[in-house]
């Protein structure tokens, strides 16, 4: 029989460990179930690991008897890491052994999956430089900042790439199970689990839920100017060269400082700021989308729905509708 191993880390955790560890264990396990009753054999056992037998979280506001210490398992086939606090740097250093653990079951072939937040977990051994990788997109900064290395893509719910997964935030941790449901099992009993716990197949983006605050934690003094800048001329059309010069720095190297601070093209925060203002508009208001679009700099229906498309997964029709149930019939 193979092995499938959740782990219980040993620090800074939250709730949202809880619901990963609880969450993947039952889902998991459900699977299982469905795949033995429909005259299969057993393929997967399924613990929750960690250090310490009875393992707190959350603050000690919950806590897990472990099945098993993550010493004790000399090889497993797939190990899920689940949320963790947002003092990343604590919780890689307060998990030592853990990691180790992981790094060694990787090297010995297992699969790793990352939920939420366990990506910087994942992201402290070195497994995922130059490689894809998913997290929650209100931490996508953060993780940029640390590691640099790695190709984080913050739109993607999942990534899938030489044996490790990642997914994006929060409780799209249900849909990476359901993905490594159908990997580890078959459609069918996927389908079944996503009809039992009334989970949406097939879900690839976090776009519809990014909320863009702007990427500023960085030193560059310039590009915090002319994000402001930016910001504050959203009803008009700015051409680069003239925000370059606008700041006495040629066209080539703003756009290098700008990418370097920001993770995006100067034109791509000016769409993202755009896109964003928009959204708010359609949350919040009953103007047309006509009216929004003219309110954020454009005048081409076709390019706003384009761009807004390109951040959001969908259009700003379908946004509206779905986000603000006053203006839906306008």
């Amino acid at each position: 029989m193979k092995h499938i191993t959740i782990v219980a880390p040993n620090c800074q955790t939250n709730l949202g460990t809880v619901a990963c560890i609880a969450g993947a264990y039952e889902i998991f396990s459900r699977a299982g179930e469905y795949f033995k009753e429909s005259g299969n054999k057993e393929l997967y056992k399924i613990e929750i690991a960690g250090v310490a037998s009875n393992t707190a979280l959350a603050g000690g506001l919950f806590s897990v008897n472990i099945h098993t210490p993550v010493a004790d398992i000399k090889r497993t086939n797939l190990v899920i890491i689940p949320s963790l606090n947002a003092n990343f740097e604590k919780g890689g250093k307060g998990n030592t052994e853990i990691i180790d653990w992981i790094v060694n079951q990787y090297k010995n072939g297992a699969e790793i999956a990352t939920m939420c937040s366990g990506a910087f977990m994942l992201a402290s051994t070195g497994l995922l430089d130059g490689r894809s990788c998913s997290t929650h997109w209100n931490y996508a900064n953060l993780f940029r900042t640390l590691y640099p290395d790695v190709n984080l893509q913050p739109d993607e719910l999942i990534t899938d790439e030489n044996g490790i997964y990642t997914n994006g935030g929060a409780y799209s941790f249900l849909n990476l199970a359901l993905y490594l449901v159908e990997k580890y099992y078959d459609r069918k009993t996927a389908i079944f689990c996503s009809k039992v716990f009334q989970i949406e197949m097939d879900r690839q983006s976090q776009s519809p839920f990014i909320i863009f605050r702007g990427q500023k934690q960085h030193n560059d003094e310039m590009v915090k100017e002319a994000q402001a800048y930016i910001e504050s001329q959203l009803t008009e059309k700015i051409s680069i060269e003239t925000l370059s010069s606008k700041f006495s720095v040629g066209r080539r190297n703003f756009d290098r400082r700008f990418i370097k601070a920001t993770g995006n093209t100067p034109i791509e925060y000016m769409q993202r700021v755009k896109v964003e203002s928009a959204k708010r508009a359609f949350e919040t208001t009953r103007k047309s989308i006509n009216e929004i679009m003219y309110e954020v700099g454009y005048s081409d229906l076709k390019a706003f729905r384009e761009v807004f498309r390109k951040f959001t997964g969908v259009s700003p029709l379908v946004y509206r509708s779905k986000y603000n149930k006053d203006a839906a019939g306008i």
